[in-house]
Protein backbone atom coordinates (compact mmCIF):
# COMPACT_ATOMS: atom_id res chain seq x y z
CA UNK A 1 0.00 0.00 0.00
CA UNK A 2 1.36 3.44 -0.94
CA UNK A 3 2.03 6.05 1.70
CA UNK A 4 -0.77 8.18 0.28
CA UNK A 5 -3.31 5.32 0.37
CA UNK A 6 -2.18 4.37 3.90
CA UNK A 7 -2.62 7.96 5.07
CA UNK A 8 -6.10 8.13 3.52
CA UNK A 9 -7.03 4.82 5.17
CA UNK A 10 -5.90 6.06 8.59
CA UNK A 11 -7.82 9.30 8.06
CA UNK A 12 -10.97 7.36 7.16
CA UNK A 13 -10.65 5.14 10.26
CA UNK A 14 -10.19 8.21 12.44
CA UNK A 15 -13.20 9.93 10.90
CA UNK A 16 -15.40 6.87 11.42
CA UNK A 17 -14.26 6.60 15.03
CA UNK A 18 -15.09 10.25 15.67
CA UNK A 19 -18.50 9.87 14.05
CA UNK A 20 -19.27 6.83 16.18
CA UNK A 21 -18.12 8.44 19.44
CA UNK A 22 -21.33 10.40 20.17
CA UNK A 23 -23.47 7.31 19.54
CA UNK A 24 -21.32 5.22 21.86
CA UNK A 25 -21.47 7.91 24.52
CA UNK A 26 -25.27 7.93 24.32
CA UNK A 27 -25.52 4.21 24.81
CA UNK A 28 -23.13 3.62 27.72
CA UNK A 29 -24.03 0.37 29.44
CA UNK A 30 -26.05 -0.89 26.49
CA UNK A 31 -25.08 -3.64 24.07
CA UNK A 32 -27.07 -5.74 21.65
CA UNK A 33 -27.72 -8.22 24.46
CA UNK A 34 -27.78 -6.29 27.75
CA UNK A 35 -28.65 -3.14 29.65
CA UNK A 36 -26.38 -2.40 32.60
CA UNK A 37 -28.21 -0.82 35.56
CA UNK A 38 -26.40 0.51 38.65
CA UNK A 39 -27.64 0.61 42.24
CA UNK A 40 -26.47 1.25 45.80
CA UNK A 41 -28.23 -0.15 48.84
CA UNK A 42 -27.49 -0.37 52.58
CA UNK A 43 -26.79 -4.08 52.89
CA UNK A 44 -24.93 -3.16 56.09
CA UNK A 45 -25.11 -0.33 58.62
CA UNK A 46 -27.94 1.36 60.52
CA UNK A 47 -30.42 1.15 57.62
CA UNK A 48 -29.70 -2.48 56.73
CA UNK A 49 -33.39 -3.36 57.20
CA UNK A 50 -33.77 -1.87 53.71
CA UNK A 51 -31.13 -4.23 52.30
CA UNK A 52 -33.83 -6.66 51.28
CA UNK A 53 -35.00 -4.14 48.65
CA UNK A 54 -31.79 -4.55 46.66
CA UNK A 55 -32.03 -8.32 47.01
CA UNK A 56 -35.63 -8.55 45.82
CA UNK A 57 -34.91 -6.25 42.87
CA UNK A 58 -31.97 -8.50 41.93
CA UNK A 59 -34.34 -11.47 42.10
CA UNK A 60 -36.99 -9.73 40.01
CA UNK A 61 -34.56 -8.81 37.27
CA UNK A 62 -33.39 -12.44 37.21
CA UNK A 63 -37.01 -13.40 36.58
CA UNK A 64 -37.23 -10.83 33.78
CA UNK A 65 -34.03 -12.21 32.24
CA UNK A 66 -35.26 -15.81 32.49
CA UNK A 67 -38.34 -14.73 30.57
CA UNK A 68 -36.27 -13.26 27.73
CA UNK A 69 -35.31 -9.86 29.10
CA UNK A 70 -36.66 -6.54 27.83
CA UNK A 71 -36.94 -6.16 24.08
CA UNK A 72 -34.41 -8.98 23.73
CA UNK A 73 -31.86 -7.52 26.17
CA UNK A 74 -31.01 -8.90 29.60
CA UNK A 75 -30.68 -6.60 32.60
CA UNK A 76 -27.22 -6.63 34.18
CA UNK A 77 -28.02 -5.28 37.65
CA UNK A 78 -24.89 -4.08 39.46
CA UNK A 79 -25.73 -3.39 43.12
CA UNK A 80 -23.19 -2.20 45.70
CA UNK A 81 -23.29 -1.79 49.49
CA UNK A 82 -22.98 1.83 50.63
CA UNK A 83 -23.85 1.18 54.29
CA UNK A 84 -26.17 4.25 54.26
CA UNK A 85 -23.04 6.42 54.33
CA UNK A 86 -23.08 9.42 51.93
CA UNK A 87 -19.28 9.41 51.30
CA UNK A 88 -19.47 5.70 50.49
CA UNK A 89 -22.43 6.32 48.17
CA UNK A 90 -20.40 8.92 46.27
CA UNK A 91 -17.54 6.44 45.90
CA UNK A 92 -19.83 3.62 44.75
CA UNK A 93 -21.80 5.73 42.27
CA UNK A 94 -18.67 7.19 40.70
CA UNK A 95 -17.47 3.62 40.25
CA UNK A 96 -20.77 2.60 38.66
CA UNK A 97 -20.71 5.52 36.22
CA UNK A 98 -17.01 5.83 35.42
CA UNK A 99 -15.77 2.25 35.69
CA UNK A 100 -18.77 -0.03 35.27
CA UNK A 101 -20.25 2.32 32.64
CA UNK A 102 -23.87 1.74 33.65
CA UNK A 103 -26.62 3.10 31.42
CA UNK A 104 -28.45 4.50 34.43
CA UNK A 105 -28.54 4.56 38.23
CA UNK A 106 -31.71 3.13 39.77
CA UNK A 107 -33.27 2.95 43.25
CA UNK A 108 -30.32 4.28 45.23
CA UNK A 109 -31.63 4.31 48.79
CA UNK A 110 -31.76 7.11 51.33
CA UNK A 111 -32.24 10.85 51.40
CA UNK A 112 -28.77 11.82 52.70
CA UNK A 113 -27.07 9.33 50.39
CA UNK A 114 -28.98 10.45 47.29
CA UNK A 115 -28.39 14.09 48.20
CA UNK A 116 -24.65 13.37 48.01
CA UNK A 117 -24.87 12.14 44.38
CA UNK A 118 -27.69 14.39 43.16
CA UNK A 119 -25.59 17.08 41.45
CA UNK A 120 -22.97 14.64 40.17
CA UNK A 121 -25.44 12.45 38.28
CA UNK A 122 -27.19 15.47 36.78
CA UNK A 123 -23.85 16.97 35.69
CA UNK A 124 -22.97 13.64 34.08
CA UNK A 125 -26.45 13.44 32.51
CA UNK A 126 -26.97 9.94 33.87
CA UNK A 127 -30.60 8.93 34.60
CA UNK A 128 -31.04 8.83 38.39
CA UNK A 129 -34.31 7.00 38.46
CA UNK A 130 -37.00 6.04 40.95
CA UNK A 131 -34.82 6.77 43.96
CA UNK A 132 -35.72 5.03 47.23
CA UNK A 133 -36.64 8.11 49.21
CA UNK A 134 -39.71 10.32 49.28
CA UNK A 135 -37.87 13.63 49.69
CA UNK A 136 -39.62 16.38 47.77
CA UNK A 137 -36.40 17.47 46.04
CA UNK A 138 -36.50 14.46 43.68
CA UNK A 139 -39.38 16.06 41.78
CA UNK A 140 -37.56 19.11 40.38
CA UNK A 141 -37.27 18.54 36.61
CA UNK A 142 -36.40 22.20 35.96
CA UNK A 143 -33.19 22.15 38.03
CA UNK A 144 -32.46 18.41 38.16
CA UNK A 145 -33.85 16.91 34.93
CA UNK A 146 -32.03 13.58 35.40
CA UNK A 147 -33.42 12.68 38.85
CA UNK A 148 -36.87 11.24 39.59
CA UNK A 149 -38.50 9.86 42.72
CA UNK A 150 -41.04 7.06 42.89
CA UNK A 151 -42.90 6.76 46.18
CA UNK A 152 -45.24 9.46 47.55
CA UNK A 153 -43.21 12.39 48.77
CA UNK A 154 -42.62 13.02 52.46
CA UNK A 155 -44.14 16.49 52.54
CA UNK A 156 -47.45 15.20 51.21
CA UNK A 157 -47.46 12.42 53.78
CA UNK A 158 -46.63 14.85 56.59
CA UNK A 159 -49.50 17.05 55.42
CA UNK A 160 -51.93 14.11 55.60
CA UNK A 161 -51.02 13.48 59.25
CA UNK A 162 -51.37 17.15 60.12
CA UNK A 163 -54.84 17.32 58.59
CA UNK A 164 -55.86 14.26 60.56
CA UNK A 165 -54.65 15.76 63.86
CA UNK A 166 -56.42 19.07 63.24
CA UNK A 167 -59.71 17.32 62.49
CA UNK A 168 -59.63 14.57 65.10
CA UNK A 169 -57.58 15.54 68.17
CA UNK A 170 -59.03 18.04 70.63
CA UNK A 171 -56.47 20.10 72.56
CA UNK A 172 -53.59 18.50 70.67
CA UNK A 173 -50.11 18.82 72.12
CA UNK A 174 -47.68 17.52 69.52
CA UNK A 175 -44.24 16.01 70.10
CA UNK A 176 -42.01 15.25 67.13
CA UNK A 177 -38.98 12.98 66.75
CA UNK A 178 -37.12 13.19 63.45
CA UNK A 179 -33.82 12.16 61.89
CA UNK A 180 -31.53 15.19 61.71
CA UNK A 181 -31.08 15.32 57.93
CA UNK A 182 -32.99 16.15 54.76
CA UNK A 183 -35.22 13.09 55.18
CA UNK A 184 -36.43 14.11 58.64
CA UNK A 185 -36.67 17.81 57.81
CA UNK A 186 -38.76 17.11 54.69
CA UNK A 187 -41.38 15.28 56.74
CA UNK A 188 -41.25 18.05 59.35
CA UNK A 189 -41.87 20.76 56.74
CA UNK A 190 -44.85 18.91 55.24
CA UNK A 191 -46.33 18.34 58.69
CA UNK A 192 -45.94 21.97 59.77
CA UNK A 193 -47.25 23.26 56.43
CA UNK A 194 -50.30 21.06 56.98
CA UNK A 195 -50.81 22.43 60.49
CA UNK A 196 -50.74 25.99 59.23
CA UNK A 197 -49.57 29.03 61.18
CA UNK A 198 -52.06 28.58 64.01
CA UNK A 199 -51.60 24.81 64.16
CA UNK A 200 -47.83 25.08 64.56
CA UNK A 201 -48.42 26.43 68.05
CA UNK A 202 -49.68 22.93 68.95
CA UNK A 203 -46.11 21.59 68.68
CA UNK A 204 -44.79 21.48 72.25
CA UNK A 205 -41.46 19.73 71.62
CA UNK A 206 -39.17 18.62 68.80
CA UNK A 207 -36.41 16.06 69.30
CA UNK A 208 -33.82 14.90 66.78
CA UNK A 209 -31.46 11.95 66.49
CA UNK A 210 -28.43 11.13 64.39
CA UNK A 211 -28.35 7.93 62.35
CA UNK A 212 -25.20 6.94 64.28
CA UNK A 213 -26.90 7.21 67.69
CA UNK A 214 -27.18 3.89 69.57
CA UNK A 215 -30.65 4.64 71.00
CA UNK A 216 -33.34 7.31 71.14
CA UNK A 217 -34.53 6.43 74.68
CA UNK A 218 -33.78 9.88 76.13
CA UNK A 219 -35.65 11.62 73.31
CA UNK A 220 -38.77 9.51 73.96
CA UNK A 221 -38.57 10.26 77.69
CA UNK A 222 -38.27 13.96 76.93
CA UNK A 223 -41.28 13.87 74.63
CA UNK A 224 -43.39 12.14 77.29
CA UNK A 225 -42.26 14.74 79.81
CA UNK A 226 -43.42 17.53 77.50
CA UNK A 227 -47.03 16.46 77.98
CA UNK A 228 -47.48 15.66 74.28
CA UNK A 229 -50.58 13.64 73.45
CA UNK A 230 -49.66 13.32 69.75
CA UNK A 231 -46.37 11.76 68.64
CA UNK A 232 -45.14 12.25 65.07
CA UNK A 233 -42.45 9.58 64.68
CA UNK A 234 -40.12 10.25 61.72
CA UNK A 235 -37.58 7.41 61.97
CA UNK A 236 -36.01 4.64 59.92
CA UNK A 237 -36.87 1.04 61.00
CA UNK A 238 -34.13 0.52 63.59
CA UNK A 239 -35.19 3.61 65.54
CA UNK A 240 -38.90 3.12 64.86
CA UNK A 241 -38.77 -0.17 66.78
CA UNK A 242 -36.91 1.51 69.63
CA UNK A 243 -39.37 4.41 69.78
CA UNK A 244 -42.44 2.18 69.84
CA UNK A 245 -40.98 -0.07 72.54
CA UNK A 246 -39.72 2.78 74.72
CA UNK A 247 -43.00 4.69 74.59
CA UNK A 248 -44.82 1.54 75.65
CA UNK A 249 -42.32 0.72 78.40
CA UNK A 250 -42.63 4.14 80.05
CA UNK A 251 -46.42 4.20 79.76
CA UNK A 252 -46.67 7.01 77.21
CA UNK A 253 -49.79 6.52 75.07
CA UNK A 254 -50.14 9.40 72.62
CA UNK A 255 -51.78 9.28 69.21
CA UNK A 256 -48.78 7.77 67.41
CA UNK A 257 -48.17 8.75 63.78
CA UNK A 258 -45.46 6.64 62.11
CA UNK A 259 -43.94 7.55 58.73
CA UNK A 260 -44.75 4.89 56.17
CA UNK A 261 -41.09 4.19 55.32
CA UNK A 262 -41.00 2.29 58.64
CA UNK A 263 -44.49 0.79 58.50
CA UNK A 264 -43.40 -2.79 57.78
CA UNK A 265 -45.32 -5.30 59.88
CA UNK A 266 -42.55 -7.88 59.69
CA UNK A 267 -39.60 -5.54 60.27
CA UNK A 268 -41.04 -2.94 62.68
CA UNK A 269 -44.51 -3.55 64.09
CA UNK A 270 -44.16 -7.18 65.18
CA UNK A 271 -40.58 -6.82 66.49
CA UNK A 272 -41.77 -3.83 68.55
CA UNK A 273 -44.60 -5.93 69.98
CA UNK A 274 -48.32 -6.19 69.19
CA UNK A 275 -49.48 -4.32 72.29
CA UNK A 276 -46.89 -1.57 71.90
CA UNK A 277 -47.76 -1.12 68.21
CA UNK A 278 -51.54 -1.25 68.49
CA UNK A 279 -53.43 1.82 67.21
CA UNK A 280 -50.42 3.44 65.52
CA UNK A 281 -51.41 5.36 62.38
CA UNK A 282 -49.50 5.48 59.09
CA UNK A 283 -50.20 5.66 55.37
CA UNK A 284 -50.21 3.05 52.64
CA UNK A 285 -50.11 2.93 48.85
CA UNK A 286 -49.27 -0.73 48.21
CA UNK A 287 -50.67 -4.06 49.32
CA UNK A 288 -49.30 -5.32 52.62
CA UNK A 289 -48.47 -9.04 52.47
CA UNK A 290 -49.59 -9.50 56.09
CA UNK A 291 -53.10 -8.19 55.40
CA UNK A 292 -55.68 -11.03 55.19
CA UNK A 293 -57.65 -8.90 52.75
CA UNK A 294 -55.16 -9.96 50.08
CA UNK A 295 -55.06 -13.68 51.04
CA UNK A 296 -56.81 -14.70 47.83
CA UNK A 297 -55.61 -11.79 45.72
CA UNK A 298 -54.18 -12.96 42.39
CA UNK A 299 -51.34 -10.42 42.45
CA UNK A 300 -50.33 -11.40 45.99
CA UNK A 301 -50.35 -15.09 45.10
CA UNK A 302 -48.19 -14.37 42.06
CA UNK A 303 -45.79 -12.37 44.29
CA UNK A 304 -45.59 -15.25 46.77
CA UNK A 305 -44.81 -17.69 43.95
CA UNK A 306 -42.11 -15.34 42.67
CA UNK A 307 -40.60 -15.09 46.15
CA UNK A 308 -40.61 -18.87 46.58
CA UNK A 309 -38.75 -19.37 43.30
CA UNK A 310 -36.39 -16.39 43.12
CA UNK A 311 -35.94 -15.14 46.68
CA UNK A 312 -36.87 -18.02 49.03
CA UNK A 313 -34.87 -16.56 51.92
CA UNK A 314 -36.86 -13.32 51.70
CA UNK A 315 -39.35 -12.42 54.42
CA UNK A 316 -42.95 -12.86 53.22
CA UNK A 317 -44.14 -10.51 55.98
CA UNK A 318 -41.88 -7.66 54.88
CA UNK A 319 -43.66 -5.01 52.81
CA UNK A 320 -40.27 -3.84 51.51
CA UNK A 321 -40.23 -6.99 49.38
CA UNK A 322 -43.47 -5.87 47.75
CA UNK A 323 -42.08 -2.35 47.32
CA UNK A 324 -38.96 -3.69 45.60
CA UNK A 325 -40.95 -5.66 43.05
CA UNK A 326 -43.18 -2.67 42.28
CA UNK A 327 -40.33 -0.28 41.65
CA UNK A 328 -38.51 -2.89 39.54
CA UNK A 329 -41.68 -3.32 37.47
CA UNK A 330 -41.78 0.44 36.94
CA UNK A 331 -38.18 0.40 35.75
CA UNK A 332 -38.89 -2.54 33.44
CA UNK A 333 -41.87 -0.71 31.92
CA UNK A 334 -39.74 2.38 31.32
CA UNK A 335 -37.08 0.37 29.50
CA UNK A 336 -39.75 -1.48 27.53
CA UNK A 337 -41.20 1.84 26.35
CA UNK A 338 -37.72 2.98 25.31
CA UNK A 339 -37.61 0.22 22.70
CA UNK A 340 -34.29 0.11 20.87
CA UNK A 341 -33.47 3.74 21.62
CA UNK A 342 -31.68 3.21 24.91
CA UNK A 343 -29.87 6.51 24.91
CA UNK A 344 -29.84 8.08 28.34
CA UNK A 345 -31.98 10.94 27.03
CA UNK A 346 -34.69 8.59 25.78
CA UNK A 347 -34.64 6.49 28.96
CA UNK A 348 -35.29 9.71 30.89
CA UNK A 349 -37.97 10.76 28.41
CA UNK A 350 -39.80 7.45 28.87
CA UNK A 351 -39.56 7.68 32.66
CA UNK A 352 -41.38 11.00 32.29
CA UNK A 353 -44.01 9.45 30.00
CA UNK A 354 -45.74 6.92 32.26
CA UNK A 355 -49.49 7.16 31.79
CA UNK A 356 -51.97 5.53 34.18
CA UNK A 357 -49.59 2.65 34.83
CA UNK A 358 -51.52 0.21 37.00
CA UNK A 359 -49.43 -2.38 38.84
CA UNK A 360 -51.37 -5.16 40.59
CA UNK A 361 -49.50 -4.83 43.91
CA UNK A 362 -50.50 -1.18 44.33
CA UNK A 363 -53.65 -0.47 46.32
CA UNK A 364 -56.81 -0.33 44.21
CA UNK A 365 -57.22 3.03 42.52
CA UNK A 366 -53.56 4.02 42.66
CA UNK A 367 -51.91 4.69 39.31
CA UNK A 368 -48.45 5.83 38.26
CA UNK A 369 -48.33 9.00 36.17
CA UNK A 370 -45.41 11.19 35.14
CA UNK A 371 -44.76 13.97 32.65
CA UNK A 372 -41.99 16.33 31.66
CA UNK A 373 -43.15 18.64 34.45
CA UNK A 374 -44.30 16.01 36.99
CA UNK A 375 -41.56 13.81 38.44
CA UNK A 376 -43.76 12.38 41.24
CA UNK A 377 -44.91 8.96 39.96
CA UNK A 378 -47.16 8.09 42.92
CA UNK A 379 -49.27 10.84 44.49
CA UNK A 380 -52.02 8.84 46.19
CA UNK A 381 -52.08 7.43 49.72
CA UNK A 382 -54.52 6.13 52.31
CA UNK A 383 -54.46 6.35 56.09
CA UNK A 384 -54.13 3.04 57.96
CA UNK A 385 -54.36 1.99 61.61
CA UNK A 386 -52.48 -0.98 63.11
CA UNK A 387 -54.83 -3.30 64.97
CA UNK A 388 -52.09 -5.36 66.65
CA UNK A 389 -51.77 -7.79 63.74
CA UNK A 390 -52.25 -5.86 60.51
CA UNK A 391 -52.79 -2.43 59.01
CA UNK A 392 -56.45 -1.53 58.47
CA UNK A 393 -57.30 1.12 55.88
CA UNK A 394 -59.80 3.84 56.72
CA UNK A 395 -61.04 7.06 55.16
CA UNK A 396 -60.78 8.07 51.53
CA UNK A 397 -57.85 7.84 49.15
CA UNK A 398 -55.82 11.06 49.43
CA UNK A 399 -54.78 12.32 45.99
CA UNK A 400 -52.06 14.97 46.14
CA UNK A 401 -52.14 15.47 42.37
CA UNK A 402 -55.55 17.13 42.77
CA UNK A 403 -54.55 19.47 45.56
Amino acid sequence: MSTRRWTLTLALIAALAMAAAPALAQTAGVTATEIKVGNTNPYSGPASAYGTIGKVITAYFKKVNDEGGINGRKINFVTLDDGYSPPKTVEMVRRLVEQDQVALVFQTLGTPTNSAIHKYLNQQKVPHLFVATGATKWGDPKNFPWTMGWQPNYQVEGNIYAQYVLKNVKDAKIGILYQNDDYGKDYLKGFKDGLGEAGRKLVVMEQTYEVTDPTIDSQIANLKGSGANVFFNVTIPKFAVQAIKKAHDIGWKPLHLLNQVSASVGVVMRPAGAQASKDILSTQYLKDPTDPEWANDAAMKEWQAFMAKYYPEGNLQDVFNVYGVLVAQTMAQTLKQAGNDLSRANIMKQAASLKDLTLPLLLPGIKINTSATDFYPIEQEQLVRFDGEKWVRFGELYDASKK
